[in-house]
């Protein structure tokens, strides 16, 4: 029995591991590829959970006006909810990265929930856009060892971010959101904020679309360049590590996976 347990202990230390990352100093540190930095002067401007037909569009107005190409970090059941505004956004030049199925935290899923979860995910994207998204951000920037794995094995590139604005509480202010994402931006990283409120309903996504003309006023005036991930000159990618793969019958055909979602217009 004691056996048993230690087994399981560690069994739990190693998927819960990689959430360490989450600590933004030691990732900005020791993983920088992992934290968005980039070469100097360079800014990815990025957007977790959405799509949301409530405020999505008002940010790609936004961006237009000023501009800017953009990377969205998407949840799939909201994709379901709003296919068209999907397309809407690749359509518009922005990069799509995936958010998972839905926003709760991957510790409490299996490895062969994940994996399915981040397939489906990609696929029901690929499906609308015609285009594989390329990286994955997990709710609330803490990975599983089950996600890690996956990711690998969906060649989506795992990133977080440099500097984020603490958009989703219930007091950020336009002012609070600025003030914050700069405070860390230095000469360059990824910016995290939220095109949704999807996760709390409090309609913090305002105090955000106010503040990124503040944010895109100071690039511009310190020299930085905002664009989408795919636009960064990121630190080489380390090497694999050994078992670090899912296993193959855990993994689902992307094909077959693709028709399940052919129906989504």
């Amino acid at each position: 029995m004691k056996a048993a347990l230690t087994l399981a202990a560690l069994a739990a230390v190693a998927h819960a591991a990689p959430a360490a990352t989450f600590l933004p100093g030691p990732r900005r540190v020791l993983l920088p590829r992992l934290a968005g930095l980039a070469a100097d002067g360079e800014v990815a401007l990025t957007f977790d959970d959405g799509p949301s037909a409530a405020s999505t569009p008002h940010f790609l107005r936004l961006l237009e006006r000023h501009g800017v190409k953009a990377t969205f970090f998407l949840l799939g059941t909201e994709v379901l909810r709003a296919p068209q505004l999907t397309r809407a956004i690749a359509e518009a030049g922005h990069e799509i990265g995936v958010h998972g199925w839905d926003h709760q935290c991957l510790l409490r899923k299996s490895p062969w929930r994940t994996h399915g979860e981040l397939l489906d995910t990609r696929a029901l994207v690929e499906s609308l856009t015609g285009i594989r998204p390329r990286w994955f951000r997990p709710p609330y920037g803490v990975f599983s060892a089950a996600s890690v794995a996956s990711a690998r094995s969906l060649d989506l590139t795992p990133v977080l971010w440099s500097t984020w604005g603490f958009d989703w509480t219930e007091g950020c202010t336009p002012e609070s959101v600025h003030r914050r994402v700069m405070r860390r931006l230095g000469r360059g990283g990824t910016i995290l904020l939220h095109d949704s409120d999807v996760t709390t309903g409090n309609g913090a996504w305002r105090a955000t679309l106010a503040a990124v003309p503040k944010i895109l006023d100071d690039c511009r005036r310190y020299g930085l360049r905002v664009g989408r991930l795919a636009d960064l000159t990121l630190p080489p990618t380390p090497p694999p590590q050994p078992g670090a793969e899912i296993a193959p019958a855990t993994a689902r055909s992307v094909t077959a996976k693709k028709s399940r979602w052919s129906g989504v217009r």
